[in-house]
């Protein structure tokens, strides 16, 4: 399991496919699930990974209407669970340690907190494509007690634009001989689009606390 877990950081699909053959399935349904489901567990390489999927689906080692339909249940699945945590749970979350240290900061959730009040419910789709932020949208949602039915209509959404999207991006620009070529900085690219947003935010808040 490490060894999976060491490899997909790496987003090394080609030892991936190799060694897992139709269990790649269970793999990518189960990374999409705890990144979306688990508050503890908010950097799993989503973004980056859905565009790989999708560019091997290209080449014919995936079927990519059998990712989509799969890792959009995922996606949907997890933050349903994690709506649910927020809702049961609640704050008492951030009481979790382990060795005398915090398993889930409380920054994140200012920060998602921060999210919601500029872009209303439209935040749990935009959420998606944000990491961190992603994981701790239906938790915020959750603690918040959220109308369930209009969480899981914007939930559903967001889901299933957000496993499309990124699929489909791997799946055409893939087969790019400048993108087969430089696989690396390419997934570099979509991690620092992916973080931009969070980034941009951190650097106003900076600013105007500065000023103020």
């Amino acid at each position: 399991m490490v060894e999976l877990f060491k490899h997909l950081f790496h987003l090394d699909f080609e030892w991936i496919v190799s060694n897992y053959s139709d269990s790649i399935y269970t793999v990518l349904f189960l990374v999409i699930f705890i990144e979306t489901g688990l508050v503890i567990m908010p950097f799993l390489p989503g973004d980056s990974l859905l565009f790989m999927a999708g560019m091997y689906s290209k080449i014919g080692d995936l079927d990519v209407m059998t990712i989509i339909f799969l890792l959009s249940i995922a996606a949907v699945l997890g933050d349903n669970v994690n709506y649910w945590i927020g809702r049961r749970i609640g704050l008492g979350v951030f009481e979790w340690k382990i060795g005398g240290r915090q398993l889930v900061k409380e920054s994140y959730l200012k920060k998602t907190e921060d999210f919601f009040e500029k872009r209303g419910v439209f935040a749990i789709i935009m959420a998606r494509f944000v990491p961190i932020v992603r994981t701790f949208t239906p938790f915020a949602a959750g603690v918040g007690k959220m109308d369930y039915r209009k969480f899981l209509l914007f939930d559903i959404i967001g889901g299933v634009l957000w496993i499309t999207s990124m699929t489909l991006a791997g799946y055409f620009l893939g087969q790019i001989t400048w993108v087969k070529e430089n696989n690396e900085k390419v997934v570099l690219g979509i991690v620092f689009l992916s973080v931009l947003p969070m980034l941009i935010s951190f650097l106003k808040s900076k600013i105007s606390s500065k000023n103020a």
